[in-house]
Order: structure tokens, then sequence, then C-alpha cells
């Protein structure tokens, strides 16, 4: 053993006996010429144990406080949803774009209070200028729908971006996002409203009694069938602007 290893062993010990008793360690002249080598001491600190024991952990505290500010985060809905639950509404919030993460979701149309037409649903969603989030759920219980970047109204051709998504709750949240295959987002008519489509396939058509339905796999979105049946009738509909 070197001389220099000797006196940092016999330091070592002279240290840690006198922090237990509560005595300070005098530095000479011998042990400034080691100091950086004493810095090896420090990882018997208190403070050193409590770290590695996690009673201290600035990381896991701060993750904490992020994780708590997330949860705090939610949509605020201007009226109460005849079809999605609290949770639901939760779970489609996480895929909207970051900058509806607090936006407000007005009900712009619902078959409940405004009738079954699709001319009233386009009446609705008039003059706006944001996104829409529709909402289906039909006769067997299953709850599905589109978001579009866009506000639902009648085109001569599709429009939309690549942020119009499907999705589905089969129980769980499975959303459809743009493959770019295609630009076959959104296209309204009097007579019906489609999402997503190409090769004769709509992934999520509508007509305008807004009492039928269907759902296929498209080139668009590549989505499974998001109601029971390719082919189901409507029994609830919402339309929400989210600005």
């Amino acid at each position: 053993m070197t001389t220099k290893m000797k006196k940092l062993k016999a330091l070592r010990f002279h240290f840690l006996v006198n922090h237990v008793r509560g005595a300070s360690v005098p530095l000479g002249p011998a042990e400034d010429e080691d100091q950086e080598d004493l810095e090896i001491i420090e990882t018997d600190s208190l403070f050193t144990q409590r770290r590695n024991s996690g009673a201290l952990n600035p990381a896991g505290e701060l993750s904490q406080h992020v994780s708590n500010s997330e949860d705090s985060i939610e949509p605020m809905l201007s009226d109460a949803s005849s079809i999605l639950r609290i949770n639901q509404i939760h779970q489609i919030a996480e895929y909207l774009p970051p900058r509806l993460v607090q936006c407000t979701w007005k009900l712009a149309y619902s078959a409940l209070r405004h009738g079954t037409s699709l001319r009233t649903l386009y009446k609705g969603t008039l003059g706006l200028d944001c996104c829409t989030l529709t909402v289906i759920k039909d006769t067997c219980g299953q709850v599905f729908g589109a978001f579009c970047s866009a506000p639902l109204k009648v085109s001569l051709s599709y429009y939309g971006t690549g942020q119009t998504f499907l999705f589905s709750f089969s129980p769980h949240l499975k959303v459809y996002r743009w493959t770019c295959g295609n630009s076959y987002f959104v296209k309204g008519s009097i007579e019906s409203l489609v999402f997503g489509g190409g090769r004769g396939h709509f992934g999520l058509w509508v007509d305008e009694d807004l009492h039928h339905g269907r759902s296929q796999r498209c080139d668009t979105f590549d989505n499974d069938i998001l109601s029971t049946d390719e082919d189901f009738l409507i029994n609830d509909l919402e339309v929400w602007a989210l600005s």
C-alpha cells in the first residue's frame, strides 16, 4: 500500500469517528495536497445515505409535481355529453393537437336536443372557425367518431388536414390517424357526411337523416370498423366545437 493510500485510509477512519461524535475534522497541509481525493469521504454523509435510500429524491419529487400538473389539465365542456363519460373525454383529449389541451368544448349540435337532420347539424357549425369532434353512439351502445381540424360543412370536394383522425371505444379507445395514403379527410353534402375514403370505402359515413351509418376500412386511416357492424343505426350523435 502506498504512503498516499495509507494517509487517505487513516484520514477516512479519523473522519468517520469524529463525524459520529459530532466533532469537526481539521484540515492540515497534508490533507490540502489530496483535497480532490477527500471528496470520496462524502459518500458516507447523511445526505447521500438518504438519497440512496429514496428518502430524498429531487428527481422523484419533480416527476410527481409534473404528473400532478398534467392531471389538473382537462377540457372544459359547455354542456354535459349524453354520449361520452368523463374518462372517455379525458382519453380523447390526450390525442388532440397540443393547442387544444385546455380548450373549451362547446356543444354545436345534439341529435337529442336539435333533432335528427344533417341540415340542422350544418347550421350548428355554420360560421365556426375551429376544430370539431363528432361523436356517435349506435343502437348497440358502441361509441365512436371523428376529429376534424375544421368545422363541418357542405363541400364540393374533400377538405381538412392530416390532424384529422377516427376513433372508437371498443371498449378501450383506439385512434386511427392519417396514413398519408390520400387526402380524403372530410366531405359534406346535403345527402351525407363522410370521414375518410378511397376505392369506394368510407371510414365513417352517415345519411341525411342521421339515422343510418356505415363504417369500413379506408385508405385514409387504415381503420378497423368503428361501429358494432359495418352498417349501423344511430342512437345519438353530437358535434363539439373545440376552441
